[in-house]
């Protein structure tokens, strides 16, 4: 790893061992990220994105669990730490989570305030009453009122909820943040309050984020680099500007001819379903929904080709 480089992940793979199969939802996935960069990934529902996410906290719900590879934080290979280890040197405090729906995230019978104190008494060995004040200095960096920490979650809105979540993945201070569908559930007002939050509190923070999104106008507004994932890998992976304004796996050319577009009549889509993951197809795992498939791809798996600019598309088109 580099100095700048904050987390790096080297062909990790992620199974889910069910009775009807293992299920390879994460497969041989690379990549990097740098100190201040913020990376999407975007993929139909199913394909792996957010499993990816919990893989970087190592918090894999069961029956899944990391079965290959390292994923390098500050230098440390949590992939085949212990669960102690996790908890005590990288949950929070080097990388952390904004969770999907945070209606569901916050514990309903406790206060806002008890629910964000305990990382603090627990990592940082803080006392009740110190805890609580650093919560209230930053919950106006997260546009929230301090006297927030003594209510209770069924009290506060959607996008309120949403605020405590941020807040609480900034708590300890982390270098990475990963921000799982962070506007889901969320009216398109308090949607693009959310999004200017994060670029705002990336700035001032100097935080790392990853944002997992199936909609791409949210990634074209936040992210630096995104992923394209698709059946467990990376379709295509590289600059947004580069990926949004000439994508080049057919898949990412599907998805973004899928977005409506006021100077276009009709809707554009992708046929056909993505694969089985207990038993992908042995070449383009892609090929029964592409347009310019050939023998090779049914026949064999395309790398991940580096074009310019570093750019890379898994495609036999660019070989």
């Amino acid at each position: 790893m580099t100095n700048d480089t904050v987390l790096k992940v080297e062909d990790l793979r992620v199974y889910y061992y069910t009775f009807a199969g293992v299920v390879k939802a994460v497969d041989n996935v690379s990549f990097d990220l740098k100190k201040g960069e913020t990376m999407g990934l975007a993929g139909e529902s199913g394909c792996g994105k957010s499993t990816l996410g919990y893989s970087l906290l190592n918090l894999i719900p069961p029956p899944g669990r990391i079965a290959g590879g390292h994923i390098y934080v500050d230098g440390l290979d949590i992939a085949n730490m212990s669960e102690g280890e996790l908890r005590r040197k990288v949950r929070w405090k080097k990388i952390s989570m904004v969770f999907q729906g945070a209606m569901n995230a916050l514990t309903p019978v406790y206060t806002i305030g008890k629910q964000m104190a305990e990382p603090l008494m627990i990592h940082n060995g803080m006392t009740y009453k110190e805890a609580i004040e650093k919560v209230k200095e930053i919950l106006p960096k997260v546009g929230l009122d301090p006297v927030i920490v003594n209510r209770y979650p069924h009290e506060l809105s959607g996008g309120m909820k949403q605020r405590v979540m941020i807040a609480m993945a900034l708590l300890l201070n982390p270098d990475v943040v990963i921000a799982d569908e962070p506007t889901t559930a969320l009216d398109v007002i308090v949607q693009a309050q959310i999004l200017n939050l994060l670029k705002t509190l990336r700035k001032e923070f100097g935080i790392s984020l990853i944002l997992i999104s199936h909609d791409l106008s949210i990634m074209a507004e936040v992210v630096e680099k995104i992923a394209i994932m698709y059946a467990g890998k990376f379709a295509e992976y590289g600059y947004s500007d580069d990926v949004f304004r000439d994508p080049k796996h057919p898949y990412t050319q599907g998805l973004i001819k899928s977005i409506p577009k006021l100077t276009e009549k009709g809707l554009h889509y992708i046929p056909g379903q993505p694969p089985d993951l207990r038993n992908p197809p042995a070449g383009c795992r892609f090929a029964d929904r592409c347009p310019f498939v050939f023998d090779k791809c049914r026949r064999e798996e395309p790398p991940m080709i580096k074009l310019e600019n570093n750019r890379y598309v898994s495609c036999w088109l660019y070989e």
